[in-house]
């Protein structure tokens, strides 16, 4: 709701650039989207290298506990 009357106060004051951001969001978005992907998946892979790499240390502590 906060971004819509900050919109509308955009409009208000400047038009072209109001419905400029209001066209060019979209294209930003799908733009951006690939590498939002991208970083999901880097951190996927950082977060399983990171299991792997702990897991003797986790069985470790659940032996000794």
């Amino acid at each position: 709701m906060l971004k819509f009357l900050l919109w509308l106060i955009l409009f208000v004051l400047c038009w072209p650039l109001a419905l400029a951001a209001l066209i060019l969001y979209p294209l930003v978005w799908l733009l951006s989207l690939p590498f939002r992907l991208l970083g999901i998946t880097v951190k996927a892979a950082f977060d399983l290298l990171k299991a792997i790499l702990t897991l003797p240390a986790r069985c470790l502590n659940k032996l000794a506990a």
